[in-house]
């Protein structure tokens, strides 16, 4: 069917899209495991056995999840040497933004002294950031923004049951960012991401907002997760996206020099390390450690340490992997900025 002669303008954006900078927050609060073992009558050893977790950072109450965007996405603006004026829109990945609407992205755009950029939040739970990088990385080529910021916030501390031994040792709370923008060279590879909705109650909030209110106790609807399954999805499901994505970049795993999954769990990323059959030399994410599991924070809060600790260099080659409720999950190569 031929398009009406109505004069009718497309715009066009520039090739390539990368990451210019990244910033991370990380709360005050270090809670390590014996602060948590005596909700669920179990041991130091068998939540480092289980998840590799030592301790996890636990926000304060004045460390809401607009103050630790902010905190993070103003690490990431001067790092880029990105005015907050020049950024046209803010993305914010979270599922612990407690407000139905409006949306966490406005309060923080404007936080930040943009000019009056379009903000909007996405809820993809720990897939969320990557989600966020590859919906960045499409409006900066497509020409719907010349910058994008991308944040990934949790304050999951608040939705964990210190009683519930699935869960009580693993969430944890912070922030992280980054500006996505023009680049010479390809800086963001194709994305490869999806959903399993089919397995939708693995990881949830408890109860329903309206079944909490009408109960004779309200009370926040924790998260909970059946950890055996996601432990067997994400091991071995995550490692055939991670191989779809490298390859949808051009890339083999001898290309890769940095290897950055959602930090969910410490056997997990040894499981899909080994199922990838990644080489000896390509560096690995361990943030879950003193970190926790945060979530969509995770991510760029893991890259931000591995950068800062010299484990990343400018330039590098970096895969990343998310997963999580939904299930969904996301993952693409980056060049680290």
């Amino acid at each position: 069917m031929p398009l009406p002669a109505s004069g009718l303008r497309s715009q066009q954006g520039v090739p390539h899209a990368a990451l210019l900078g990244i910033g991370a927050y990380r709360p005050s609060r270090v809670v390590p495991n014996s602060e948590v073992v005596g909700g669920i009558d179990s041991s130091d050893e068998w939540i480092r056995q289980r998840s590799g977790i030592e301790s996890r950072r636990w926000a304060t109450a004045e460390e809401s999840v607009q103050v630790m965007a902010v905190a993070a996405a103003r690490q990431a603006l001067e790092r880029s040497g990105v005015d907050a004026r020049q950024v046209d829109c803010v993305v914010v990945a979270t599922v612990s933004h407690l407000l139905q609407t409006p949306a966490l992205a406005t309060a923080v755009a404007h936080e930040l002294g943009t000019d009056q950029a379009a903000a909007y939040d996405v809820s993809a739970a720990c897939a969320g950031f990557c989600h966020g990088i590859a919906l960045a990385s499409d409006m900066v080529r497509a020409g719907s923004a010349g910058h994008v910021l991308v944040i990934g916030v949790e304050k999951l501390s608040e939705m964990t049951d210190p009683t519930d031994r699935g869960t009580a040792f693993i969430f944890a709370d912070g922030a992280g960012a980054a500006v996505v923008g023009p680049s010479p060279t390809p800086g963001i590879g194709p994305v490869v991401w999806g959903s399993d909705g089919e397995q939708f109650d693995l990881i949830r909030n408890r109860e329903d907002w309206r079944d909490v209110l009408a109960s004779d106790h309200p009370r926040m609807p924790h998260l909970v997760m059946q950890g055996n399954a996601v432990f067997r999805w994400a091991s071995f499901a995550m490692a055939k996206v991670g191989l779809q994505a490298l390859d949808r970049a051009g890339l083999a795993v001898e290309d890769l020099d940095c290897f950055v999954p959602h930090q969910a769990n410490m056997r997990i990323t040894d499981a899909m390390a080994r199922a990838m059959k990644l080489p000896d030399g390509v560096r690995i994410a361990r943030d879950i450690v003193d970190q926790g599991n945060t979530s969509a924070a995770s991510i760029p809060l893991a890259l931000d340490r591995m950068v800062s600790e010299g484990e990343a260099r400018s330039g590098d080659t970096a895969l990343l992997i998310a997963f999580g409720a939904g299930l969904a999950y996301a993952a693409q190569v980056v060049v680290v900025p």
